[in-house]
């Protein structure tokens, strides 16, 4: 090979090598979808984010199935919600993968929870009661101040974990901060309508939600979390709101339709599918989208 040809081989690799895109420092498991959107929003072109769990499934119950194990068995960083929203499946992952990184007190273990007001923190454990977890509701991410909260949290986190790109994820987190902040004030101008509107609810996940705009849950579907009403409990319920009336029933994406829909026939009142995490609708494409879908939603039942 002569010189001239040499020099074209070398400058030929080096542009295929400048090519390339940066390998992603940080890879990611998030337990549900709204921790990896946040995670994506700090995180930029620096993680690679995989999701354990979609807006269709029950964060409650999870299936480690080989291909889950083998993200967990990669992972840098774990981001959860905690308060024993994934006590059923998450332990198990660990302990089967042994990853030392994202094991509980590790800088790579990162529950959301712990960073918020937790709301329904129960006086009595008792399993007669349902599905009730000791650390309080662990639903928060349906109020867009908790997402405020852990995102100061997880960015100071990311920051500790790959010190080199800190720099960046804190200019992103004061980006994403701005934003929020914005987000926030208008969808609080948009659902003042809904103060003081009396709902039901399918299972009692939304409490932060109606903490956050006010909303006045009446009933709930499922006479214990976790418990699917008997027809007799239906019955019951709808005596309730012959003396109690509610505007609509509201039930997450993932939530099976058939109570609510038995409901909405005979008490005259919409049903409102949320989406209740990033993915829930077609319009929930990120943490935006998602309470601008919310709100929006809640808005078209009371017309």
């Amino acid at each position: 090979m002569n010189l001239a040809k040499s020099m074209k081989w070398l400058s030929g690799g080096l542009l295929a090598l400048f090519s390339i895109p940066a390998f992603a420092a940080l890879n990611i498991l998030a337990c549900e979808p709204e921790w990896g959107a946040l995670a994506q929003e700090l995180g930029g072109d620096k993680v690679s984010v995989y999701n354990a769990t979609n807006a269709l499934q029950d964060p409650h119950r999870v299936e480690a199935k080989p291909s889950l194990m083998a993200r967990a068995r990669g992972a840098d960083m774990l981001v959860c919600t905690g308060a024993e929203l994934e006590v059923g499946w998450l332990p198990i992952l660990l302990r089967q993968t042994g990853n030392p990184k994202v094991q509980p007190g590790q800088p790579g273990y990162f529950e959301a929870a712990h960073y918020v007001r937790m709301l329904e923190i129960p006086t009595r454990l008792d399993r007669a009661e349902g599905d009730v977890h000791p650390g309080g509701n662990p639903h928060i991410q349906t109020d867009p101040r908790n997402i405020t909260l852990v995102a100061d949290a997880l960015a100071k986190r990311l920051a500790e974990i790959d010190a080199a790109n800190a720099d960046y994820y804190r200019q992103r987190h004061v980006q994403f901060a701005a934003r929020w902040k914005t987000a926030i004030a208008n969808w609080e101008k948009l659902a003042a309508p809904l103060k003081g509107i009396p709902i039901v609810v399918q299972h009692k996940g939304f409490p932060y939600l109606e903490n956050w705009l006010g909303l006045k849950q009446v009933a709930a579907l499922e006479p214990k979390p976790g418990v699917e009403p008997s027809s007799a409990y239906l019955s019951g319920l709808l005596g309730q709101l012959q003396r109690q009336p509610a505007k609509m029933v509201i039930r997450a994406a993932y939530n099976d339709a058939r109570a609510s829909e038995w409901l909405t026939e005979r008490a005259k009142i919409p049903a409102v599918d949320l989406p209740f995490t990033v993915g829930g609708s077609e319009r929930a494409k990120d943490l935006f989208g998602l309470f601008d879908d919310t709100v929006q939603r809640l808005l078209d039942a009371l017309k």
